[in-house]
């Protein structure tokens, strides 16, 4: 979506505008922590029509997004999602897509702003083969539920996490909380947006990050740097697959999973409730004395309080009691791991979650 974009759902009563990635659609609707409650139970829904939208049409189209991305693309049918990045020849994460499949396109969902930058990139790969990119951010947005939303139509993207995908491998544990969260994208034209949402009650963006970070769901627009891998974030869940043929940065993904592991590991933080304030983006992330990460969410959620994801250093003990320092505050954290500390080194282990061979 182009810079100043207002969605026309803050005339809504109550709104307040976001700032930052998510300017143009609303933080609230006047009451946050409610508004988180009623999305998870499906009783309302969030404007994201902030998002950008790409398609790409021809007959090559899911063969060459196969070629170019971590995903297996080309075996998906008509109505079917999934989620697939694009890496640099180290591996790093340059591009995050949500993939969807309609009967003659593919349907890309991607974070505000990087709409253009992905077009760009896909259309200097496009060769001679019969393929066509689209850039249809100004004309169409999204609306986001844990439920179909009847008005919105069937152009709908069903997030993947946190399962396993085919080909894909779990680094944190089985009993993941993203399992009580289901994820709808809703495709939806700009001209239509207030059609489709009919009379449902809306959600803004700090109802949206609250159930996200409560999920454990990475985001392009936060946890990502640039020296992020997937394996940091647990994406080799949904995003890549491990048995699919050549892509670039494909090296980096074997090589970290079966031989080694990620440098970094993401962790989910409980934080100190009796400060009454939320650190910010960037915080340092300290064990005693020493910076070992920085904060790269943070919200307060309806049940759980303060709650924040951080992108730490691999080594870190996970029975270690941390501390986030924002300027002159420090808020005590407490960790629940998600990528576990030996997540990788895969090689000559059992199939399965993790394991390890027996000793002895």
């Amino acid at each position: 979506m182009s810079t100043g974009y207002q969605s026309v759902l803050l005339q809504r009563e109550g709104a307040v505008e976001a700032g930052g990635v998510d300017a143009g659609v609303a933080a609230h609707y006047g009451a946050p922590t409610r508004e988180a409650r009623k999305l998870a139970e499906g009783q309302a829904i969030a404007d994201l029509s902030h998002l950008d939208v790409l398609e790409i049409r021809g007959a090559d189209r899911q063969s060459w997004l196969d070629t170019l991305s971590t995903q297996r693309i080309n075996t998906l049918q008509p109505g079917q999602s999934t989620q697939t990045l694009l890496l640099s020849v180290q591996g790093r994460v340059e591009h995050e897509m949500k993939v969807l499949v309609d009967q003659d396109r593919l349907v890309l969902i991607v974070e505000p702003g990087a709409g253009e930058a992905l077009e760009q990139f896909l259309n200097s790969m496009r060769f001679m083969l019969r393929v066509e990119v689209n850039n249809l951010s100004q004309t169409h947005g999204v609306l986001a539920a844990t439920r179909p939303i009847p008005s919105a139509g069937a152009l709908t993207w069903i997030d993947p996490w946190p399962g396993v995908a085919p080909g894909g491998w779990a680094y944190s544990r089985e009993d993941h909380p993203g399992k009580d969260r289901p994820w709808l994208l809703h495709v939806v034209a700009i001209d239509e947006l207030e059609a489709a949402v009919a009379n449902e009650e809306l959600a803004g963006m700090m109802a949206v990050e609250a159930l996200r970070i409560a999920a454990w769901e990475p985001r392009f627009g936060a946890e990502i740097d640039e020296k992020t891998i997937p394996h940091e974030l647990d994406w080799l869940r949904t995003a890549v697959h491990l048995e699919k043929g050549c892509y670039k940065g494909q090296e980096t993904v074997a090589r970290v999973h079966n031989i080694g592991h990620p440098p970094r590991r993401v962790v989910f933080l409980d934080l100190d409730g009796s400060m009454h304030t939320l650190p910010s983006t960037g915080a340092e992330v300290k064990l005693g004395e020493r910076t070992v990460g920085r904060v790269t969410s943070a919200t307060l959620h309806y049940e759980a309080g303060p709650i924040a994801l951080a992108v730490i250093k691999r080594n870190v003990d996970p029975e270690s009691v941390l501390s986030v320092v924002d300027g002159e505050t420090s808020y005590p954290a407490s960790q629940d791991v998600i990528v576990a500390p030996d997540a990788g080194q895969v090689a000559g282990r059992f199939t399965g979650f993790l394991r390890t061979p027996p000793q002895g």
